[in-house]
């Protein structure tokens, strides 16, 4: 084997092409991106009233008790400063004092206060909220984003990732569970806020696409093959996927990435920081067809100076969520696209105020909130009910795969229906509670368009 240097002063070395395909290795900036060009197929889906999810992601978990299900009336103990929720444009509905912008906009989205299940770590909450399995199983379930890639990969023709995380992946569990790494969501890194956003792989600015033009011809001059496997049908279909590779980095899709082609107006609107610019991309990539989008918010795990953080986090949330809202519904993209945002569980509601916490708040699984908006989600409502202190569920607990299956039907995607796994043959694609001991009161229906 020998090295070559091509224009871009980068190093190439010459390997076998055939090696080369089925490593899957088109790589530019350190990403392989044959894991997202190589979606097998898959079975048609049902009638759908969505076709798009945006998840925000609260990593950590948010209170309840400071967001959507205020008790300013347990006293300072509970809702310490925030001790004046305030009133919506929805009759009956009262969200946190620092959520003044969702407070305007509450017909366009509906509340579940009544989320709840038996975990308190994060590993374990994660993997429940995102996968809607319980952890500790012969098998690790995919998350949803995984199973909707997989789903819709029949249906969904774009350059695009079908599973995309802003700017961060999942690092709780294994997103991609037993399906495979194919099925792993493609994160942008990068720091969309500032004036040099580089998306890992696709969009940097010190490799121009002359360079990356120049490495191909340099790939193809190394091709010792070409004429002996021009025939070969893996050969074939790799050589496809390479193809859709350098139209992701080099075609249009790579404008999806470019945030600096939004202008200032609607920049400023969403907010000019991680997260606001972050929900931002995620309208850009639903505009563009993509699946599943997940927008990745930590900081939440708030056990220390709770409320000077939720002072900074929470008209953040308020700013960045509410935008993408309006965003969609005025570009007629909320009809189709849901919008859910919740952490893997919320927050003690007590406040602990003894040492070493000094006015923090710890895990809390048995009650928290997630809001639902879009995609046949009915907005201007509310699921369920907490206590008067916030601390147990008293009316229609809902649990993750109450709404996890109620996200997936408005997909279309059946959610007692089957994943292939290569062990046991199939999986199921929730599991089946209604034989066993576990909880769960169902879909969602009655904050749900029929589908």
């Amino acid at each position: 084997m020998s090295n070559l240097n091509d224009k871009t002063g980068l190093t190439a070395t010459t390997i076998g092409r055939r090696d080369f395909l089925r490593m899957g290795a088109f790589t530019i900036g350190g990403l392989a991106l044959g894991n997202f060009l190589s979606l097998r197929a898959a079975q048609p889906n049902k009638l759908a009233l969505a076709k798009s999810v945006i998840y925000i992601y609260l990593d950590g978990g948010p209170c309840h008790i400071d967001t959507f299900d205020p008790k300013p009336k347990a006293g300072k103990d509970y809702c310490g400063p925030y001790k004046t929720p305030i009133n919506t444009n929805v009759d009956g509905i009262q969200i946190g004092e620092k959520l003044t912008r969702l407070a305007k906009i509450a017909d366009k989205y509906s509340i579940i206060r009544s989320m709840t299940h038996n975990y308190f770590g994060h590993e374990t909450a994660s993997y429940a909220v995102q996968t809607g399995t319980h952890p500790g199983g012969q098998l690790v379930y995919p998350s949803m984003g995984a199973v909707v890639a997989y789903k819709k990969q029949q249906e969904y023709t774009g350059s695009l990732p079908p599973y995309i995380s802003v700017t961060s992946s999942n690092s709780r569990f294994n997103e991609a569970g037993f399906l495979g790494p194919q099925y792993k969501s493609f994160a942008t890194g990068g720091e969309p806020e500032k004036d040099n956003f580089i998306v890992e792989g696709i969009v940097n600015n010190n490799i121009t696409d002359q360079q990356i033009n120049n490495r191909r011809e340099l790939l193809h001059s190394l091709d010792t093959f070409e004429q002996e496997l021009a025939q070969d049908a893996e050969i074939k279909k790799m050589d496809s996927f390479r193809d859709k590779a350098y139209s992701l980095i080099l075609g249009d899709a790579k404008k999806a990435f470019d945030i600096h082609a939004e202008d200032d107006k609607t920049r400023t609107r969403y907010g000019r920081t991680r997260f606001g610019q972050s929900c931002l991309l995620a309208r850009r990539m639903v505009e563009r067809g993509v699946p599943f989008v997940t927008v990745r918010s930590v900081g939440w795990d708030t056990h220390k100076q709770h409320f000077e953080r939720m002072d900074e986090m929470l008209p953040d949330l308020d700013q960045g969520l509410s935008a993408l809202i309006e965003d969609l519904s005025a570009r007629g993209l909320l009809q189709d696209t849901i919008v859910i945002c919740g952490g893997e569980f919320g927050r003690t509601p007590k406040i602990l105020w003894e040492p070493p916490w000094n006015g923090g708040r710890g895990h809390f699984a048995t009650a928290f909130s997630y809001l639902v908006a879009g995609g046949g989600f009915i907005g201007g409502k509310m699921v369920g009910a907490t206590d008067f202190k916030g601390e147990e569920v008293i009316e229609r607990p809902v649990y993750p795969w109450d709404l996890i299956a109620s996200i997936y039907q408005l997909l279309g995607i059946d959610p007692t229906g089957t994943l292939p796994h290569p062990r046991d043959g199939f999986a199921r694609v929730l599991p089946d509670f209604k034989n066993t001991t576990q909880p769960g009161n169902g879909i969602l229906r009655e904050i749900m368009k029929t589908v």
